[in-house]
């Protein structure tokens, strides 16, 4: 039974071995159960294998692809997936900003490393590359979700071995829904099937296993909602049943009992037709909005059910009905990115801002965000969409939708 344990932990850590033996790294334990690679295979000399793959582990994950040059071994350790498994267990976490400028070019932002990154284009077909799209990361992966000439889709972008491939589509496809991750799972909840209808069922998608499982629906259908997660139970709120009807109420569901919760007057600001979903984030398991009708920076107290002010944005976040603006979790902070058209619809030179904003007890406070700013606006002249994520097993808010093209959405987790 042991043996064929340690087997298969062999494969799953460094895949099939190759014909050609010896260029292929071979994981063995000791009698104390420790990770220990073979004296001629040693990662780094002079150091236990535990404490070596330690260090690789808090190595940015930037420093990745550089690691991976090296040699066969450090190839084989990059791509078997390991390092990203004992980061999640050991507590690792990155905040990256993710950013598609051409429809198909993504880009990712090192905020610590000051390091940018180019990743693969999407293999995909015109309809999807030029369709509008919601965005969701989740574990060491990174889903789009679009449409094709005849139904949804969904494209997946997965770290470990940087490259795209298509995702396994849901159970019940759909669009404009609220969705938010916690580790290697995300929650998809309400939104719009191809034909219209406004949904209220929910799937959980495991980025380990890649499958969609049925969850049991939620009291209310909805779309245009946000998602997230909060003390390990997922949320939805916002919405609107329909064109002219909006949703108040929030709903919560517990992973433990499977239940869905209904709360009432959650979110006493409703939404229209032409609005964005609602602005939220979670920092340290606090729940904030933005009220971009009047850039109002909100806290929700869990007890007493009700939202307290804590300030004003210093720039306007009222533009394009709430498109153009993220408002999510960045570490201990929240970061918001925005832009504001100029005249008739048309953008001005420097259309974008970015701000991180410091929680206080008795406000808000801007901090000092300089590098983010100039690394953002060197990329106004041709944003589309935002995304800034944790892919690294913390929690990640609901992706962006973009409505229009010249309206120009964030998101960030």
């Amino acid at each position: 039974m042991a043996s064929e344990t340690k087997k298969l932990k062999n494969e799953y850590l460094f895949g099939k071995e190759e014909e050609e033996k010896g260029k292929r790294m071979r994981l063995e334990e000791d009698d104390d159960g420790h990770c220990k690679f073979r004296s001629s295979d040693s990662l780094l000399p002079g150091l236990h294998d535990d404490v070596a793959l330690t260090c690789l582990a808090r190595a940015s994950r930037s420093d990745y692809a550089s690691l991976s040059c090296l040699n066969a071994r450090f190839n084989s350790l990059v791509k078997s997936g390991y390092l990203y498994d004992l980061r999640r267990r050991i507590g690792v976490v990155e905040h990256w900003v993710y950013m598609v400028c051409d429809p198909r070019g993504w880009e990712a932002f090192d905020p610590f490393g000051k390091k940018w990154l180019r990743l693969p284009k999407i293999p995909c077909d015109d309809c999807f590359n030029y369709a509008d799209k919601e965005s969701l990361a989740v574990g060491s992966e990174l889903l789009v979700f679009g449409r094709e000439l005849f139904d949804f889709a969904i494209w997946k972008y997965s770290l470990i071995q940087n490259n795209w491939e298509k995702c396994e589509g849901m159970n019940h496809r759909r669009c404009l829904f609220g969705s938010g991750s916690l580790g290697s799972i995300s929650i998809v909840a309400g939104g719009s099937d191809k034909n219209g209808n406004v949904l209220k069922s929910a799937e959980l998608y495991d980025s380990l296993t890649g499958r969609w499982e049925i969850l049991p629906n939620m009291h209310s259908p909805r779309r245009l909602c946000s998602g997230f997660f909060m003390d390990e139970k997922f949320y939805v709120i916002g919405g609107m049943t329909n064109p002219t009807d909006s949703l108040t109420c929030g709903e919560e569901f517990d992973l433990q009992t499977r239940k869905w919760r209904k709360i009432e007057c959650m979110y006493p600001n409703v939404n229209r037709a032409a609005q964005a979903p609602p602005l939220v984030a979670v920092v340290n398991n606090q729940l904030y909005a933005v009220e971009y009708l009047t850039n109002m920076v909100k806290k929700y107290d869990k007890k007493k059910n009700s939202w307290e002010v804590l300030g004003r944005l210093p720039v306007r976040a009222d533009s394009s009905n709430g498109w153009g603006l993220a408002f999510k979790a960045f570490g201990e902070e929240l970061l918001v990115i925005g832009g504001n058209r100029g005249p008739e619809g048309h953008r001005p030179k420097r259309a974008f801002w970015c701000l991180c904003i410091q929680l206080c007890r008795d406000g808000l406070l801007r901090s000092s965000s300089n590098q983010m700013e100039k690394e953002v606006t060197r990329f106004n002249h041709c944003f589309k969409h935002i995304l800034l994520c944790n892919l690294v097993g913390s929690q990640v808010p609901r992706p962006a939708y973009t409505q229009k093209e010249e309206l120009y959405t964030v998101e960030i987790c």
